[in-house]
């Protein structure tokens, strides 16, 4: 679950991290009021769940009361990279004297905690870390381990807090980190991380987190009443929530190749499977969705799942990837058949099956004889299959 802006503060708050005065509003009228509580100038800036809202045109300063309601009468109907607008925070605009990026993540391929940081925070930090990667700092946190106050202070002093205090920095990077534990995070953010004050003034700088990104690890959502207050059920994803409606476990993207599997390793690796074949033919391709069905899959389930899938218009294609272990791949053949009768759709169908009765999965769908089905004996031949359809359907169109 990734946050806004807004709900981000929060939790940075909660561990007692720095942020300008800011106020959620989601019309000019409580806009005017906000900046009015605020002060000038102040900074108008667009809610969305994606980056680069500022080259969007989604962040602006305002210095009047008018100012200010005429950039959010501009900001709040804005759809930024897909992405419709669903308020704007008024923040307290502040001197900055230098940006710094920090994040703390889950780390898939090395299956431990990432804590990342440059001394070049600010808009352009992809592609200062791209074209100077020696600048980025990285350190592992081993799942089993801990990450204190001398660690800490170490990863403080190596990213060159030239303009800000190591220990105020090194209690940032801790207090980032009690955020991300305590919240069951995959990911918390602050770029920039900021030194803000008079210059000429010692006394006055401090370090003040002007902009956050958090995401949640949804599976953890039973030991957190707390998220209830995090429910956006403004922009609920209509794909999402019918995977929910049927207990199912989906996350949509922004790709054309549909991926259903079962198990949250194999459905993540077929992910990657179809965004290196979608890079090997040239392609872009990349994967719309992630679905697992879970273990003992049902007929049914399989055909709930394929209903979801390809009800969203952006696919293409699809790679069905099952290892049958207590599902039976006989089963999901024909809960494939099943949903391709329901459905009426002529997408194709890439299927791979292994594991219980792998055999009797495929000869049904070889007896069903269905031009849109294809079946592939291996996950990195599928992928290759379903992102080489996907982009000649997309071409079609």
């Amino acid at each position: 679950m990734d946050l806004y802006e807004y709900q981000a503060r929060e939790l940075l708050e909660e561990q007692g991290i720095a942020t300008p005065k800011a106020v959620f509003a989601q019309n000019s009228h409580e806009v005017a009021q906000a900046a009015e509580g605020i002060g000038y100038p102040c900074v108008v800036k667009a809610q969305v769940k994606i980056g680069h809202r500022g080259q969007a045109g989604g962040v602006r300063l305002a210095k009047t009361r008018d100012e200010a309601i005429l950039v959010s009468e501009d900001i709040l109907p804005m759809t930024i990279h897909k992405h419709k607008v669903s308020g704007v925070l008024v923040a307290e605009a502040k001197n900055i004297l230098h940006e710094y990026y920090v994040s703390i993540s889950v780390d898939r391929s090395s299956r431990d905690f990432d804590v990342l940081a440059t001394a070049n925070g600010g808009t352009e930090v992809e592609e200062i870390a791209r074209e100077h990667p020696e600048s980025v700092k990285r350190l592992h946190i081993d799942a089993l381990e801990d990450f204190d106050i001398e660690a800490a202070t170490k990863m403080a002093e190596s990213i060159g807090f030239y303009h800000a205090d190591v220990d105020q920095a090194a209690q940032i990077l801790l207090k980032m980190w009690r955020c991300f534990k305590e919240n069951d995070a995959t990911l918390v953010e602050i770029n920039p991380l900021a030194k803000i004050g008079d210059p000429d003034d010692e006394s006055s700088k401090t370090l003040c987190a002007l902009d956050a990104k958090i995401s949640l690890d949804d599976n953890a959502a039973f030991r957190h009443d707390g998220w209830k207050r995090f429910a956006d059920p403004v922009h609920v994803d209509p794909f999402e929530q019918k995977a929910r409606e049927h207990g199912l476990h989906y996350v949509h993207l922004n790709g054309s190749v549909g991926v259903i599997g079962n198990g949250a390793g194999l459905v993540m690796s077929s992910l990657d499977a179809v965004s290196g074949a979608g890079e090997d033919q040239g392609t872009n391709v990349k994967p719309a969705n992630f679905l697992d069905i879970g273990g003992g899959a049902s007929a049914q389930v399989m055909c709930d799942s394929l209903e979801i899938v390809l009800s969203d218009p952006q696919v293409e294609s699809v790679l069905v990837n099952v290892y049958g272990g207590i599902t039976s791949c006989e089963q999901v053949a024909e809960g494939i058949l099943e949903a391709l009768d329901k459905l009426g759709s002529s997408k194709p169908l890439v299927v791979r099956f292994d594991g219980n009765a792998a055999a009797e999965g495929l000869s049904i769908l070889a007896r069903a004889d269905r031009a849109n089905l294809h079946v592939a004996q291996t996950m990195e031949e599928a992928a290759q299959q379903a992102a080489h359809l996907a982009a000649n359907g997309r071409e079609v169109r």
